[in-house]
C-alpha cells in the first residue's frame, strides 16, 4: 500500500502545483469574465468543464483557484517557519526568564483550537486573504517554536556549538551555521503534515466570506457561490470540492511519507 501511496501523493501534489504555476497559460479564458448569455453551459469544446451561473469558464476558475490556494499556503508556511524558528531558537539559546516567558506565550496559543484562534485573529485584523494568511500563521507558529526550542536545547550542549561560542561566533552565526541545518529535517516533517490542514483552513475561511472576495477565483469562494445551484448544476460544487479533496489527500500522504522517511518515531499531531 505504501508503494502506491507515495507516487500517488507526489503525482497529486505535483499536478495541482503545476496547475497553479501554469494557470495564466493553461486557463483558456479570463476567470472573472462574465457572460450571462453563456450561464450554466454544459462541457463543450469552448468550455471544457462548462460555465458557472455568471457564464464564467469553470476550468479557468479552477486553475486560478489552485494558484490562489497554493500561494496562500506558501505564504503561511513562510510566516510560520520564520516566527517559529525565531522564537524557538531565541528561547533555546538564551534560556532562563526569556525562555520561560516565550514558552508561556506558546502555551497560551496552543491551548486554543487553531480554527477558533484564526477566527478571532480575523475578527481583530479584518477580512481579506492577507489577513487570513496572517491569522492562520499566528494560530500555528507555537508548535514550530516548541519543536525548534527542543532541538536547540539539545544542540546547545554539543561540543561543536560550545567551540563556536568560545571562538567568538555571534548567536546569529551559530543559528545560521549549526542550528538551521539540524532543524531542516524535523521542520520538514512537521510542515509537510500541516500543509493540507492549512489548505482546508484557507478554503473554509474563504467559503465563509472571510478571505478573498468574489469575483476572485478561489476554491472556497467557488463552492459558496455555487450553493444555490447545487441541485441544477451540481458540478459547480463537486469540481472545486474535488480539487480541495485531492490536494489535501496528496499533502497528507506526502506528509506521512516524509515523516516515515525522516522521523518515523514522530507521533501524529492534531491542531
Amino acid at each position: 500500500m505504501r508503494r502506491i501511496a507515495v507516487p500517488l501523493a507526489v503525482g497529486l501534489v505535483a499536478t495541482m502545483l503545476a496547475a497553479a504555476i501554469l494557470a495564466p497559460w493553461l486557463a483558456p479564458h479570463d476567470p472573472a469574465l462574465t457572460d450571462l448569455s453563456r450561464r450554466l453551459l454544459p462541457p463543450s469544446a469552448g468550455h471544457w468543464l462548462g460555465t458557472d451561473h455568471l457564464g464564467r469558464d469553470l476550468l479557468s476558475r479552477l486553475l486560478w483557484g489552485a494558484r490562489a490556494s497554493f500561494a496562500a499556503v506558501a505564504a503561511i508556511l513562510a510566516l510560520v517557519l520564520t516566527l517559529g524558528c525565531a522564537v524557538g531558537m531565541v528561547a533555546g539559546l538564551l534560556g532562563g526568564a526569556v525562555d520561560a516567558l516565550l514558552m508561556r506565550v506558546c502555551d497560551a496559543f496552543m491551548t486554543v483550537p487553531t480554527l477558533v484562534l484564526a477566527l478571532f485573529m480575523i475578527g481583530a485584523l479584518g477580512t481579506g486573504l492577507t489577513n487570513v494568511v496572517v491569522a492562520i500563521a499566528l494560530s500555528h507558529w507555537a508548535w514550530y517554536a516548541r519543536l525548534v526550542r527542543g532541538v536547540t536545547l539539545t544542540l546547545r550542549g554539543r561540543d561543536y556549538v560550545a567551540a563556536a561560542q568560545v571562538a567568538g561566533l555571534s548567536r546569529l552565526a551559530i543559528m545560521r551555521r549549526h542550528l538551521l541545518p539540524a532543524l531542516a529535517g524535523p521542520l520538514a516533517v512537521l510542515a509537510s503534515l500541516d500543509l493540507g490542514h492549512w489548505m482546508l483552513h484557507v478554503a473554509g475561511l474563504s467559503f465563509l466570506g472571510l478571505g478573498l472576495a468574489p469575483p476572485a477565483a478561489e476554491w472556497g469562494i467557488m463552492i459558496n457561490d455555487a450553493r444555490p445551484f447545487f441541485r441544477t448544476a451540481p458540478m459547480l460544487v463537486v469540481l472545486p470540492g474535488a480539487a480541495i479533496l485531492l490536494t489535501v489527500v496528496g499533502f497528507n500522504l506526502l506528509g506521512d511519507a516524509v515523516r516515515d522517511r525522516l522521523d518515523p518515531a514522530m507521533p501524529d499531531h492534531v491542531h
